[in-house]
């Protein structure tokens, strides 16, 4: 009885254990995902970002969808090969966050850009393929945080994960989409480009089986 007792408290102490560490990431992805979009927004209102602060603007909220999303997608391997299944129970946030920083981009080219005119602005999404790619990553990802509500997924059953399988369109596209709008120096977005390619190739059996049931 001893012995069944005291390894239920080892069970129970771990499972503790693993929930506060789980809370500590998440509180540590908040503020680190949350105190840059302040910061920067403080700045741009206070004049304190340059010459350019449209540019800094929408420069920083694109690459910051673009890094929380492939962290996201780096989190899944990290897990499997340390054996952290905990960390898998970051990955919503993050891609979350990803979401987030991806409809300010949006918002600051709708304010800044094109002043929320909306003839024009779906006249650059014909015109410009970069902005036509973005916009269809945008989508995919709308898609994603729309359903990433558990009755939601419960309720789609496996339809959820072919769906949600699109995050890795969805990578590429963004990483289409920055190579494309950069005017001249493209080591930046071809480095990007070549993570995200690094990503998937990690997942090349799980997207052959994704191409054969779609």
């Amino acid at each position: 009885m001893q012995t069944r007792v005291t390894g239920v408290s080892k069970e129970a102490l771990k499972a503790v254990f693993l929930r506060n560490r789980v809370m500590l990431l998440k509180i540590a992805i908040h503020l680190l995902a949350f105190l840059p979009l302040f910061v920067l927004y403080f700045l741009a209102f206070t004049e304190q970002l340059g010459a350019d602060p449209v540019e800094e603007v929408i420069h920083f909220t694109g690459m910051g969808a673009f890094n929380l999303l492939l962290i996201s997608l780096l989190v899944t391997p990290v897990a499997k090969k340390y054996r952290q299944g905990y960390l898998l129970q970051i990955r919503r946030l993050l891609g979350l966050y990803s979401f987030t920083y991806a409809m300010f981009h949006l918002l600051n080219f709708l304010a800044f850009e094109v002043q929320f005119d909306l003839v024009l602005f779906f006249d650059e999404i014909i015109d410009r393929p970069y902005i036509t790619v973005g916009m269809a990553a945008l989508m995919i990802l709308f898609s994603l945080a729309l359903t990433s509500i558990n009755a939601l997924r419960r309720k789609m059953g496996a339809k959820w994960q072919k769906l949600h399988n699109g995050v890795y369109l969805a990578v590429l596209l963004i990483a289409l989409h920055f190579f494309w709008s950069v005017k001249s120096d493209i080591v930046e977005p071809m480095i990007y480009f070549m993570m995200a390619i690094l990503l998937l190739i990690l997942r090349k059996d799980k997207i052959k089986r994704w191409f054969k049931s779609s």
